[in-house]
């Protein structure tokens, strides 16, 4: 039995279910993020390339007599592939940076300091302390 409330106390901490709940959220935000990139960003891009359909180019680097054998290096695939990436990685700094930063900002609560720095060594000692601990001088308060 110890084992089994051991495993439900991690399982139901904060940051697991945090962690749970990001995950999905990111999941789903990641779609819509790679339709934006599909159905708006690749479409003006194939238009910006030369040949129409840019991500099947290729260069064949060993010709089979069957074409299904071939030996193909996609590097159009792969342009592909890093130009998502950079469009996924600009909107997640977006989001992140500006977005949660204001949120925060706004609504997160602001930590009260719990330690300062005394006047005359430098030494970070607790804010209620009356003496350095270091160089024992006697605090103003």
């Amino acid at each position: 039995m110890g084992m089994l409330a051991d495993f439900k106390k991690f399982a139901l901490k904060g940051n697991i279910v945090d962690l749970a709940v990001a995950v999905v959220i990111g999941g789903a935000f990641g779609k819509i993020v790679a339709a934006v990139v599909a159905d708006v960003v690749m479409p003006i891009v194939s238009l910006a390339m030369p040949s129409g359909d840019w991500r099947k180019n290729g260069w064949i680097l060993r010709k089979a007599a069957d074409p299904k054998d071939n030996v193909v290096l996609n590097y159009g695939d792969l342009l592909g592939v890093t130009l998502d990436f950079i469009v996924v990685a600009f909107v997640l700094f977006l989001v992140v940076s500006k977005i949660v930063k204001r949120l925060e900002d706004k609504f997160g609560k602001k930590e009260e300091a719990t330690t300062k720095d005394c006047p005359y060594c430098l030494d970070t000692i607790p804010i209620k302390a009356t003496r350095c601990k270091s160089c024992t001088s006697q605090l103003t308060a």
